[in-house]
């Protein structure tokens, strides 16, 4: 009976779990992971934002108007996709540092924009915008 007995209680004695090794490797880790955050930066560079005076530059550029029926503006005429380059080359000579902004209408489509920024390259402006008219 004693080894019984004995047999029991030894098997009594081993329900617990020792939590204090998995407390100190957990405080371990937080202390590990708060002196690394410390030492972390967040790298960013600065936005140069225009001001109001130096967004004019639109009065300094050249217009040109895209309509959804295929019709191109230029100086308030209408011109054919074929002529944009001339008047780009015309316009370029009066202002050499200019771009052009392409204001279009939202319904059209790139196969009716791209020959007409195309004829802008063509002229000798890589700078152009793009607007969606309202």
């Amino acid at each position: 009976m004693r080894l019984r007995r004995h047999v029991s209680e030894s098997h009594e004695s081993s329900h617990g779990i020792d939590l204090a090794p998995m407390l100190d490797f957990v405080m371990n880790l937080l202390i590990f992971f708060i002196i690394t955050a410390i030492f972390l930066k967040q790298f960013g560079f600065p936005v140069n934002r225009p001001e109001a005076s130096q967004s004019n530059s639109e009065s300094s550029s050249i217009q040109i108007q895209v309509l959804a029926s295929g019709e191109v503006f230029m100086d308030g005429r209408q011109v054919e996709v074929r002529a944009v380059r001339a008047n780009i080359e015309r316009l370029k000579a009066l202002k050499p540092e200019a771009g052009v902004v392409v204001i279009m209408d939202p319904t059209v489509k790139a196969s009716l924009l791209i020959p007409v920024a195309d004829q802008v390259r063509q002229g000798g402006i890589s700078n152009i915008t793009v607007l969606e008219s309202n």
